[in-house]
């Protein structure tokens, strides 16, 4: 009997965790799922940014995991990882206890590395979207400064690798100040690591840079592109632009009374302490198959695996990891577990591709990039306020394939022929 153990009950973890069940089955009924996350709920990332202006509530977006997981047959443990012994097969929790294992599957997620921007993220001056909770802060600081608005800076921090909820955030924004009939007191500022607007971390997807660009002028927010974000006090928020070979090229003072940046992501102590398995910034070491190449029991999925840049810029951009890369990553460590199990090598690799909802508010873009890293067999972006009706539904699917662990693929096929979609192999 194989007793795997997934980390994490994220948009990784609850994926890995249904799929890891269902093949197991397949191929003995004495195996064993167990799922550890240091929280006993998911929640549905991609909708932070609509919680944090009230179109969402914390509730509408998450749900407790364990009697889903525990209905599959799957165990769950609501306790974070205090240790990895990848020597001994198993885990320290937080809790006191050990769990053993035979593989271990870490989808984590990332550490919001806060710290690394003086006055940063919640703790600090300002707010993030990329956890449930923080949004639900961001909102009720929202709230207060509708009352007596003011300047808003919107943007992502050097390091970062995931821009796409900047850019949604800011569009997002500006459609409820104006719903609010307030837009007109709000002097808005985008202020991106970046080498330029649309970018994405990606090399920019067809021509996001010029229909960000128009969008951005036509909503009035200014933007600052190639910036460093070096501290941020009260109210006043100190950026350097750089020129293409990373040299100061001026410096600003951007004020603000309300500011949401994306942090840098950095992998959990846990992981990242382990020697060996992870590169410097504490992210995952994976071959084209998921597995770790010191530990070959060890896999990973998700945003905690390293992924090298895109490309060089004058600033650091990390590579984000999508909904449906990770999914395709999840999918390979599955599969290549089962072959271990079996006595065969593992031999399936993810196929990377990207697609991208990004809602706007009154509007949205849908980007596709196949695969992610260029140079790419196919590339688009389209603008229209059906995308937010796309995401609404693809926010409606994935929660309900959380809770029941199947993909319904009629919807699947479905949702993809809506983007103009036939196949993710970009053949």
């Amino acid at each position: 009997m194989a007793h795997i153990v997934v980390v994490g009950a994220g948009i990784g973890g609850m994926p890995a965790a249904y799929e890891m069940k269902e093949a197991l089955n397949k191929i003995g009924k004495d195996h064993e799922v167990t799922v550890v996350s240091n929280v006993d709920y998911f929640h549905f990332v991609p909708s932070n940014p609509w919680v944090a202006v009230g179109w969402r509530t914390k509730e509408d977006i998450s749900f407790k995991v364990g009697p889903y997981l525990n209905k599959k047959g799957i165990n769950f443990v609501a306790s974070g990882v205090k240790e990895i012994h990848p020597k001994e097969n198993k885990l320290t929790l937080h809790n006191g206890h050990d769990l053993e294992y035979d593989y271990l599957l870490i989808t984590t997620g990332p550490r919001l590395a806060f710290e690394l921007v003086d006055g940063l993220g919640p703790d600090g001056h300002t707010h993030s979207v990329c956890h449930v909770d923080h949004a639900v802060e961001a909102y009720h600081a929202f709230e207060e400064f509708c009352k007596n608005p003011g300047p808003i800076v919107v943007g992502a921090v050097q390091g970062a690798s995931c821009f796409g909820p900047a850019y949604e955030f800011a569009m997002i924004l500006d459609t409820e100040l104006r719903r609010r009939k307030i837009r007109d007191k709000v002097p808005m500022t985008f202020v991106t690591s970046e080498p330029y607007i649309g970018h994405l971390g990606l090399g920019g997807v067809g021509d996001s840079k010029g229909m960000l660009e128009s969008e951005m002028r036509q909503r009035h927010i200014k933007w600052l592109t190639n910036a460093k974000t070096t501290k941020i006090e009260d109210g006043l928020m100190h950026v350097e632009t750089v020129n293409s070979k990373g040299e100061t090229e001026d410096t600003h003072e951007v004020a603000f009374k309300y500011a949401m940046m994306l942090p840098p992501f950095r992998g959990i102590p846990a992981v990242a302490q382990v020697e060996e398995m992870c590169n410097p910034m504490g992210f995952v070491m994976i071959n084209d198959q998921q597995q770790n190449p010191t530990y070959k029991n060890i896999y990973s999925a998700g945003v905690c695996v390293a992924i090298p840049p895109v490309e060089a810029t004058p600033v650091p951009c990390g590579t984000p990891k999508t909904g449906y890369l990770i999914e395709s990553m999840v999918t390979a460590a599955i599969h290549n577990i089962c072959h271990d199990i079996l006595g065969e090598e593992p031999e399936k690799c993810g196929t990377w591709n990207a697609i991208c909802l990004a809602d706007m508010g009154d509007t949205g873009a849908a980007f596709v990039a196949l695969p992610q890293i260029p140079p790419r067999n196919v590339q688009w972006m389209k603008k229209g306020k059906w995308v937010h009706t796309a995401k609404v539904m693809f926010e409606k699917y994935f929660m309900r394939k959380m809770k029941t662990g199947v993909s319904e693929p009629f919807y699947e096929k479905a949702f993809l022929k809506t983007l103009g979609i036939t196949r993710l192999d970009g053949e």
